[in-house]
């Protein structure tokens, strides 16, 4: 689903037309002379970082640094 606006629209309500594009998630198509021209289309979210979104979902129980009994071949 896309809106057509014509051009000298758009030009006097840029703002308007850029935050409504936002908020509905529609693309419009700018015309000049009933020809399309050019579109506004919404951007893509962000991705979420990676790097530490893992953070907190880990639980350590007990110490897991202490030795847990068993012979390794490294120990022989």
């Amino acid at each position: 689903m896309s809106e057509f606006m014509k051009a000298g629209k758009f030009k006097a309500e840029c703002l308007k037309v850029m935050e409504r594009v936002r908020r509905t998630r529609r693309r419009v198509i700018i015309t000049k002379r009933d020809i399309p021209v050019a579109q506004m289309v919404p951007i893509e979210k962000k991705e979420e970082e990676l790097y530490g979104k893992m953070k907190g979902t880990v639980h350590f129980k007990g110490d897991i640094t202490k030795p847990i009994g068993e012979e390794w071949d490294a120990d022989r």
